[in-house]
């Protein structure tokens, strides 16, 4: 119920009242009172001003049947950029010399030496340089020039003279190479063990051979049908005494043995010895060892036809 309703039922409430209390009773007189009461009424309103609702609400926003899209930006791949460009990149191929965990005397003078290969996309010339980094100089340079042009796919050996600390210890030295503008790239290593040689606990000392004769050689002088003579050399390994006896063809043998001493590793030779051929006939002569090697060593055959 508005404000409004609310005043006229009460309007018509004290009209009703007043015309009550004022016309006389009776069918005519109710009719009376009313009419009367509803003249008042209409008094009371026309004299009394409308209300004015002035709880209004905001207008309602305007509605397009069709609504608006903003599309958003395109999304582009954009590729994050490599570390490093293709132009100078290097792939370690080997430790030429001096292999990781080699052992080198304290302060021992060396020369280090790595092959590295150009994989990337520019050229190496002398302006680039090969850069210590980190860890064990070792006395190296700081830096050293390559001596040539390394086109990429090309290998190259680099080496660099150095020292091993004077402290035993493990030692790791880092390089780069850096190019004409001063980036640097790649990484490469020496790696050593600077220490003493271990002194041996067992000490061999190697077994003198024993003494033998080691060679019998023969030389025959003069021709056939004169008198034929011939020596014998002995040849040993070290000093001693050799016995010896002859066996010859006809069957003979030295009665006694000949004894030859050697002071040291040498050769000693016979005196000559006379041997006569008959013509059409063949003689020989052969030579044993007694001592020290218990073997027969060549024989001499002498022959005139």
């Amino acid at each position: 119920m508005n404000k409004r309703t609310r005043i006229l039922s009460l309007l018509i409430a004290i009209a009703l009242t007043i015309s009550a209390c004022n016309l006389p009773s009776g069918s005519q007189g109710e009719g009376v009172s009313l009419t009367a009461a509803a003249q008042t009424v209409e008094a009371l309103l026309s004299a009394t001003p409308a209300v004015t609702n002035t709880n209004t609400l905001p207008p309602a926003p305007a509605f397009s049947a069709t609504p608006s899209f903003t599309p958003l930006p395109a999304f582009t791949n954009t590729p994050i950029p490599s570390a490093t460009s293709n132009c100078n990149v290097m792939e370690f191929v080997t430790d030429v010399n001096y292999p990781d965990g080699t052992v080198v005397t304290p302060g021992q003078n060396f020369t280090k030496t790595w092959r590295l290969k150009n994989t990337g996309t520019c050229a190496w010339t002398p302006s680039y340089t090969i850069v210590f980094s980190d860890g064990a100089s070792m006395n190296g340079p700081s830096t050293q020039a390559l001596v040539g042009n390394v086109n990429p796919g090309q290998t190259i050996d680099i080496s660099v003279n150095l020292t091993a600390p004077a402290t035993p210890g493990d030692y790791t030295g880092n390089w780069r190479l850096r190019d004409a503008s001063g980036v640097l790239f790649g990484r490469f290593y020496v790696q050593i063990k600077s220490q003493n040689p271990a002194i041996p606990t067992n000490t061999f000392t190697p077994v003198p051979a024993a003494f033998a004769v080691t060679s019998v050689t023969f030389s025959i002088t003069g021709t056939c049908p004169n008198l034929i003579s011939y020596t014998y050399s002995i040849t040993t390994n070290g000093a001693g005494t050799v016995n010896l006896h002859r066996v010859f063809s006809d069957g003979g043998t030295d009665t006694l043995p000949v004894t030859m001493t050697f002071g040291a590793a040498g050769v000693q030779t016979s005196p000559s010895n006379p041997v006569y051929v008959a013509p059409g006939t063949t003689k020989w002569t052969d030579i044993y060892i007694d001592s020290p090697n218990h073997q027969q060593f060549g024989r001499a055959t002498f022959t005139c036809p």
